[in-house]
């Protein structure tokens, strides 16, 4: 009896008889995700900076520059009227000076991009410094006018603001840099005398032989006007290295931060004081 072939044919050798990846233990959403890996590895990484954040291109950065420039100009111009007059005058008188010299040479239109790129700096350094007055005129006279100055200041300054003050809003801030600690007072100068002689004790216990500097802010003798108090204080002698303020740093920071005045006697509606309250009305 004749023996019938088999109908089903043999599965080829080699990769062709394999099955589909996902019959090897792989499920679509893994394959997927593989694909997905494959298209960011492909393409260029996303630039990032030193804070790990993505870095801002060259000209959004430009666009935001001039966004801000232009909401400080509106804001200046609302407060100060001469400002667009001003400007325009400081433009005018740079770039004619600059035209006048270039046709004393015979080349006018030689000197002309000089002139108004000259004029433009002009109007932009006038800008500034009514912008900066503006500032200053309005956050005169109030709580924490001192600290928003010394915050703004370049350089390596740690400013801590507020560790010491009354419940007046009378306040000392603390800065650390080359010159040494400088203690800056604002407030009534009776009231934050006796804060600047607390503090400074407090703090010579931890900074052992380093100059402390003591400011107070105000307009009457012996004291440092709020719009001179960056240029003061940036004045300072240079009296410690880079590496000594963050030694100083460090034991600084184990005096603590912000300390919150705490008026004292009962607290209001009979409530009794927290552990929390407790410790700050110690301190």
């Amino acid at each position: 009896m004749a023996r019938s072939k088999p109908t089903d044919s043999p599965a080829p050798a080699g990769n062709a008889g394999r099955g589909p990846a996902a019959g090897r233990g792989r499920s679509p959403g893994a394959a997927a995700g593989a694909t997905a890996v494959g298209k960011t590895t492909a393409g260029k990484p996303a630039r990032t900076g030193k804070d790990g954040q993505p870095k801002v291109g060259r000209l959004k950065k430009i666009g935001n520059q001039a966004r801000l420039i232009k909401q400080a100009y509106t804001l200046t111009s609302k407060n100060d009227p001469k400002l667009p007059w001003l400007m325009l005058i400081a433009f005018v008188v740079v770039a004619g000076l600059v035209e006048l010299v270039a046709i004393l040479f015979d080349a006018p239109f030689l000197f002309l991009p000089i002139a108004i790129v000259l004029g433009l700096l002009a109007a932009m350094i006038v800008f500034g410094r009514r912008a900066q007055g503006s500032a200053y005129r309005q956050v005169e006279g109030q709580p924490g006018a001192a600290a928003w100055v010394l915050e703004g200041m370049r350089g390596d300054w740690r400013v801590s603001a507020g560790v010491a003050g009354t419940a007046q809003l009378d306040s000392v801030h603390r800065v650390l840099g080359r010159p040494g600690v400088i203690l800056v007072a604002e407030g009534s100068p009776a009231r934050v005398r006796g804060l600047l002689a607390q503090e400074k004790k407090r703090i010579a216990r931890v900074v052992g032989d380093t100059p402390i500097y003591d400011v107070v802010v105000g307009d009457e003798e012996g004291q440092v006007p709020l719009r001179k108090l960056s240029t003061h204080v940036m004045k300072l002698p240079r009296n410690l290295s880079a590496a000594e303020v963050n030694t100083l740093g460090r034991r600084l920071a184990a005096l603590g931060g912000p300390r919150p005045p705490i008026p004292g006697g009962p607290m209001p509606g009979g409530k009794q004081m927290t552990v929390s309250q407790r410790q700050v009305r110690r301190r």
